[in-house]
């Protein structure tokens, strides 16, 4: 799948183009790859824009970038062999030849879905967990409000702050999604932001205030929750989703007088500064799996040709879960 032209906005299917090409020659020190599933991130939003965020921008008539999981089936790359299942950055197609760099880690949880390598126990549930955990430094008995509550992220570090101790409450738009909150993410409260006001509903929910909030939007949304921020609470920033485009810099109201009044404290997260810790957070998150106290949700999109039209579709709001387009 190749990046065929530069979105303005979020990517459409225009966008993007298959091309069949013939298998590469594998080099010394390389791997080949046979990918099963690959992911959709909204981040690749930022990775497809004509500036630079914090990674490089896909160069046109280039594949894709996206992590995929797959199963080596040739290597001349020392510490691997056929048979090995690996996540790493493969791209959107059916087989990739890498070298070991691009490999994040071999899949070793035999027992569960290859799948979650690219959800709950990817870059997805990772980022949930380290983020929440380093930065919001969630207490027993706090209460942690997250955006994009459903998604891959959102509805991990709900749980995640759920077994921590915490009370939570989700943010989420429509119906369907505030009863995932409630009924599978286990949520204490849930918000659709498009049944009304956001800011009473927030203050209603968090009457005593927020000790940690979990922002994947930005936008409106924070504009509601930051006057309902608790003394010395910590807002971690991991996403912009409302945000439409990376440029111009967006504009709005200031945050500024509600971290100094509330002595308040605000960090961005990018999952590449964490990568000495992906191994065992992926190991405490498999272990939360395995007992059923982390649940997730999967939204699996059939053949390559899927690829095109996968990440409007996230915006659009159509998955209920993890979106991973499945190769046959």
């Amino acid at each position: 799948m190749i990046l065929a032209s530069r979105p303005t906005g979020i990517a459409q299917a225009e966008h993007f183009r298959i091309e069949e090409a013939p298998s590469e020659h594998l080099g010394e020190g390389m791997l080949r790859v046979r990918n099963s599933h690959v992911s959709v991130e909204p981040a690749m939003r930022g990775w497809i824009a004509d500036i630079a965020g914090y990674a490089q921008p896909v160069p046109l008539g280039a594949v894709m970038r996206a992590l995929a999981v797959g199963e080596v089936i040739d290597s001349r790359a020392p510490g691997y062999a056929a048979g090995d299942v690996v996540i790493g950055w493969l791209g959107w197609q059916d087989e990739a030849v890498v070298s070991p760099d691009a490999v994040v880690r071999k899949v070793l949880e035999s027992d569960l879905p290859r799948s979650l390598a690219l959800g709950i126990l990817g870059i997805n549930g990772v980022t949930a967990h380290l983020a929440l955990t380093r930065i919001g430094q969630p207490v027993a008995g706090q209460t942690v409000l997250v955006s994009t509550a459903a998604g891959s992220v959102g509805s991990a570090v709900g749980q995640i702050a759920k077994l921590l101790g915490c009370r939570t409450v989700g943010i989420t738009g429509g119906a369907a999604k505030v009863a995932q909150c409630l009924d599978l993410f286990g949520y204490d409260a849930a918000i659709d932001y498009k049944a009304g006001d956001v800011g009473a509903a927030v203050a209603a929910a968090c009457a005593v205030g927020i000790n940690v909030y979990f922002d994947n939007t930005a936008g409106k949304i924070s504009n509601a929750v930051y006057p309902n921020l608790a003394l010395r609470s910590r807002v971690v920033v991991c996403g912009t989703a409302s945000i439409p485009a990376w440029d111009p810099w967006p504009s709005g109201p200031r945050v500024e007088r509600h971290l100094l009044v509330k002595r308040a404290r605000m960090e961005g997260f990018v999952i590449f500064d964490h990568m000495s810790e992906y191994e065992s957070s992926v190991a405490q998150l498999a272990e939360w799996v395995r007992a059923g106290k982390l649940r997730y949700a999967e939204d699996i999109l059939d053949g390559i040709e899927a690829c095109p039209d996968a990440l409007a579709g996230l915006y659009r709001g159509e998955n209920a879960g993890k979106r991973i387009v499945r190769l046959g």
